[in-house]
């Protein structure tokens, strides 16, 4: 990795987690995650809607703007840093 890619190296990373359940397929969560880590699923939920599928993970930074647009509680997000960042 040369110096220039190092400096936008991600600092932090995440992890989605998704109530398909509770979803109704608003697709705010699709719309307004800045690293377009989710897309809407082909499946169904037993209320009929598309739920989102994370498709990206590695893009996930944890910024939850996904739960925080979610009006059913049904995604949200958590932050933990890299292993290279813990060390340094």
């Amino acid at each position: 990795m040369t110096p220039a890619q190092t400096k936008h190296h991600q600092k932090y990373r995440g992890e989605v987690h998704i109530d398909q359940e509770r979803c109704k397929g608003c697709g705010f969560c699709i719309e307004f995650c800045p690293t377009k880590v989710l897309a809407f699923s082909r499946e169904f939920n037993a209320k009929g809607y598309h739920p989102p599928v994370v498709v990206d993970i590695d893009k996930c930074m944890g910024c939850n703007l996904c739960g925080l647009y979610c009006p059913d509680f049904a995604i949200y997000a958590v932050r933990f840093e890299n292993n290279k960042n813990k060390n340094s």
